[in-house]
C-alpha cells in the first residue's frame, strides 16, 4: 500500500506506499523523553521494549520532524490483562499536550484478560480534538508484531479515512510540522471500560514492543523545506497517492461494517450540528 500525503490539498492521507522507506537503529531516529530505566532494547539491538510499573511508564520521540510522509512502526502490546493500560503512538507539532498542538493519534486501549483491545484515533488541529473513532481488531495484537502506520492503517488495511477538503479549514492538521510518538502510561481512570476497570499493579510490569521503524515523508528543515513545494516529483505529490484504491476500498467498506463501534460523526447525541469534516465522503 501507498501512503499519499500532500502538503497542500491531503497531508496525512491514504494511499498505497510503493517507494521505499528508511529504516535504521533506534539511537538514530529517536529520543527517550522520560524514565530511561523503563527502556530495554534486545541484544541486537533492532527491538524495543517500554515498560510501565506503578511508578512511571516511558515514551520516546523522533528527533526530527516531518511535515508529511508515510510513518510505520511494527508493534506487539501488552498482553494478559492490561486493564487501565494505554500504548499510544501518535504524532504531534509539541513535546507536550499545548493548547495550540496539532496531534494524530492512535491509542490502544488495554483490557481484562480474554477481553479484545480497543484502538481509538483521534484528529487534533489547533488544540482541538474530539475526532474519536474506536476500532476492534481482527486479530490479537499482543501475540505477534502487527504494522500500525499514520495515518490510520493497520498491516496495510486503512481503517479509518479523515479527508481534507482542499481548503483552508479547522479540522485538517497539515500546516505544524510534527514529530512522532510513543509511550505507555496508565490511564485507568478512563481507558477501560469508561474508568471501571482499574489497573491491577501486581501484574506489572506491562510491556509494549517495537521493530521496524520506517518513513517516507517530508523532513522539517528551517526555515522551510523544499520538499513542501509541491511538484510532481515526490510521490506524495502524485495524484494517486490521495486516494484509496480498489482493493484498499474493499479493506476499509469490510472494516466499517464489522470493526467500529464508536464513530463521533454519528453521535448526534454529542454533537447536533455535526462537524465540518463529516460531511465529506471517504470513497472520492
Amino acid at each position: 500500500m501507498k501512503k499519499r500525503v500532500s502538503p497542500m490539498a491531503s497531508l496525512f492521507f491514504i494511499s498505497a506506499l510503493a517507494a521505499a522507506s528508511s529504516q535504521s537503529p533506534f539511537e538514530d531516529n529517536f529520543s527517550i523523553m522520560w524514565s530511561e530505566n523503563h527502556f530495554k532494547t534486545s541484544e541486537d539491538g533492532n527491538t524495543w521494549f517500554l515498560s510501565l510499573d506503578k511508578e512511571t511508564g516511558c515514551g520516546f520521540q523522533t528527533k526530527q520532524r516531518y511535515r508529511f510522509g508515510w510513518f510505520s512502526m511494527k508493534l506487539k502490546l501488552v498482553g494478559g490483562d492490561s486493564a487501565g493500560v494505554v500504548t499510544a503512538y501518535y504524532m504531534c507539532s509539541e513535546n507536550g499536550a499545548g493548547p495550540e498542538r496539532d496531534e494524530l493519534d492512535f491509542e490502544f486501549l488495554g483490557n481484562r484478560t480474554g477481553q479484545p483491545y480497543l484502538i481509538q484515533t483521534n484528529v487534533y488541529k489547533n488544540g482541538v480534538g474530539g475526532r474519536e473513532m474506536r476500532h476492534m481488531l481482527w486479530f490479537d495484537p499482543t501475540e505477534e508484531f502487527h504494522s500500525y502506520s499514520i495515518l490510520f492503517f493497520v498491516d496495510r488495511v486503512p481503517i479509518r479515512v479523515f479527508k481534507n477538503n482542499g481548503e483552508k479549514n479547522d479540522f485538517f492538521p497539515n500546516e505544524k510540522p510534527m514529530y512522532l510518538f510513543s509511550s505507555i502510561w496508565n490511564a485507568d481512570d478512563w481507558a477501560t471500560r469508561g474508568g471501571l476497570e482499574k489497573t491491577d499493579w501486581k501484574k506489572a510490569p506491562f510491556v509494549s514492543s517495537y521493530k521496524d521503524f520506517s518513513v517516507d515523508g517530508c523532513q522539517w528543515e528551517d526555515p522551510y523545506p523544499a520538499c513542501v513545494s509541491t511538484t510532481t516529483k515526490k510521490w506524495w505529490d502524485q495524484y494517486q497517492a490521495w486516494h484509496l484504491t480498489d482493493s484498499q476500498k474493499m479493506d476499509f467498506a469490510w472494516v466499517q461494517r464489522n470493526l467500529v463501534i464508536y464513530d463521533y460523526c454519528k453521535d448526534t447525541d454529542r454533537y447536533p450540528k455535526l462537524p465540518a469534516e463529516c460531511s465529506l465522503s471517504p470513497w472520492g
